[in-house]
C-alpha cells in the first residue's frame, strides 16, 4: 500500500528460505510492470526476492486474492510458500483473522490454516494445494532416474535418482526446461532418512526464478511422484527436505496440503524512485 511520501510499503517473508516481497493493495490500485518486478527482486539493485506478491481484495467469495510474479517479472499460477508468506502479511495487517481464510489465485481458490509460532516473527501456515495430476512416466529419456511430469496448479518435472547432492542444478535446470514452451519447474529427489524417519531430499530449479532454497508446489509434486513410484510410505505425511528447511506434504484423494514455518524478515518502504 502507498505511504504518505509516495513510497510503497511492503513486507518481506520467507518460508524454508523461499523469500517473497509482499505488498498489500486493498484498494486494488497498484500495477507493477515486468521491469519494476525485476528490479524489486534483484538482490543487488533492488530488495531481493524469489517472487513479488500483491495482495488484492477477494473475489468470488474469497477473503483475499493473490497476484504472484516470479523474479523475472512473469506471472505465476501458484506458490505454496508464497501464499503462506501472504498469509502472515495479511494476518499481521488485520486484513484477515486466523485460523482459517481463503485466497483466490491463478491456480484456483486455496484455504489457509494459520497459527502464530513460538517465537516473535514466526508462524506456521498450511495451505490446501488442491488436486495433484500425475503425468506419464518418462524413463526412456533417462538411464539412471525415474521421471514424470506433475501438475499442482502449475507445471513440474520430477526426477528421482540416487543422489541429489551431485546434481548440477544450475546447469541442468535450463536444459530440462527448454522443451516446455511455457516453462516448467524442475525437481530432483532421492529418498533419505534422519532421526525422525523417512524423508525426500530435494533440490529445485524454478521457472522464472532459477535455483531457490525451497519450493512449496515442487515439494507437493515431489511427494506425489515419489508415492506414485512406491518409494515412500503409502499414507501419512511426506517430509520434504528443501535446502532451506523442512516442508510437510499430506496427500489425499483429490487434494493435497502443504505445511511449514514462515518468518517475517522486514518492513520495507520502497522509494518512489525505484518504481519510476
Amino acid at each position: 500500500m502507498a505511504c504518505e511520501n509516495g513510497a510503497v510499503h511492503a513486507t518481506k517473508h520467507e518460508g524454508a528460505g523461499n523469500d517473497f516481497l509482499v505488498v498489500l493493495d486493498p484498494a486494488d490500485t497498484l500495477r507493477l510492470s515486468v521491469g519494476q518486478v525485476r528490479l524489486l527482486a534483484d538482490r543487488r539493485r533492488g530488495v531481493g526476492a524469489d517472487g513479488i506478491i500483491v495482495v488484492r481484495p477477494g473475489r468470488e467469495g474469497t477473503d483475499l486474492s493473490m497476484e504472484l510474479r516470479n523474479a523475472d517479472g512473469g506471472e505465476a499460477e501458484m506458490s505454496g510458500n508464497g501464499i503462506r508468506c501472504l498469509a502472515q502479511a495479511a494476518v499481521d495487517a488485520g486484513l484477515v483473522r486466523p485460523p482459517h481464510f481463503t485466497v483466490a489465485t491463478a491456480g484456483g481458490v486455496r484455504t489457509i490454516e494459520y497459527a502464530e509460532g513460538d517465537a516473535p516473527g514466526w508462524a506456521k501456515a498450511s495451505v490446501d494445494m488442491g488436486p495433484v495430476t500425475l503425468g506419464p512416466d518418462q524413463p526412456q529419456h533417462f538411464e539412471d532416474r525415474k521421471v514424470r511430469t506433475v501438475d499442482v496448479g502449475n507445471p513440474h518435472l520430477v526426477l528421482l535418482g540416487p543422489d541429489v547432492a551431485s546434481v548440477n542444478v544450475e546447469e541442468l535446470g535450463p536444459q530440462l526446461q527448454a522443451p516446455f514452451a511455457s516453462g516448467i519447474n524442475v525437481e530432483w529427489i532421492t529418498v533419505a532418512h534422519d532421526d525422525e524417519g523417512e524423508l525426500l531430499d530435494f533440490r529445485v530449479y524454478e521457472r522464472g526464478a532459477g535455483v531457490t532454497l525451497a519450493c512449496g508446489t515442487g515439494s507437493v509434486a515431489a511427494a506425489a511422484a515419489a508415492r506414485s513410484w512406491g518409494v515412500v510410505k503409502p499414507d501419512g505425511v511426506v517430509r520434504v527436505k528443501n535446502p532451506g528447511g523442512m516442508l510437510e506434504v499430506t496427500l489425499d484423494e483429490g487434494s493435497s496440503t502443504l505445511a511449514g514455518p514462515v518468518r517475517k524478515v522486514a518492513d520495507i518502504e520502497i522509494h518512489p524512485g525505484m518504481l519510476s
